[in-house]
């Protein structure tokens, strides 16, 4: 869903006469370890069934990507409240996950709209970083609990902390691709000077 939120955000971006351009200025401290905590994550879920040792450890790796992700987050807090909402949705995962071995719990009855498969995959032990909600998991309530409605494009089953990450995202691109207000800021000199130029 998060790359669904991030192509929905940079459409929406487009719509509103924003490009692409802000991207180029933008100063994310340590901002080239994000795609290789992506990546690292790709391909645990990749490999970690057939590799049973990193099966083992997954979880652990887990947890460490989440912990080295909300610290980035944290020190490119000051980029605006959209880094502050991904940062709190990304903190309840943890939360949960922390809680149980370092997987995100899925609750199976909203697995049942998915296919068959996967429910079936997380009965027998771990799909990913998932693993099944049961009376013994701790904070279900932060577990992948919420069912996409049947006119979303994909199947998927969702947290609480998914939705306010996914809001945080589409407000950080709204303000990189639209950022009104910095245009203004960016005038004002020119308007002291000249006086002359329009701001609408």
């Amino acid at each position: 869903m998060v790359y669904d939120g991030i192509l929905l955000a940079i459409l929406v971006g487009f719509l509103r006469k924003g490009s692409l351009k802000g991207f180029a200025n933008l100063n994310i401290k340590y901002g080239w370890v994000f795609p290789l905590l992506l990546l690292t994550q790709w391909m645990i879920f990749l490999l970690q069934n057939k590799y049973e040792m990193l099966g083992m450890i997954s979880n652990y790796v887990f947890i460490a990507i989440y912990i080295v992700g909300l610290t980035l987050l944290w020190v490119n807090r000051k980029l605006g409240i959209g880094v502050w909402l991904i940062l709190i949705g990304v903190f309840l995962n943890f939360v949960v996950m922390g809680a149980n071995g370092g997987r995100m719990p899925v609750s199976l009855e909203a697995a049942g709209y998915l296919d068959p498969a996967y429910g079936q995959a997380l009965q027998e032990g771990y799909y990913g970083k998932h693993t099944p909600l049961t009376d013994d998991t701790y904070f279900g309530f932060l577990g992948d609990v919420i069912p996409l409605p049947e006119f979303y494009p994909r199947q998927q089953v969702i947290s609480f902390g998914d939705i306010i990450m996914n809001i945080g995202i589409f407000l950080f691109i709204q303000t990189i691709m639209v950022n009104r207000q910095s245009r203004i800021f960016n005038r004002l000199p020119n308007l002291r000077k000249g006086g002359e130029e329009h701001v609408s």
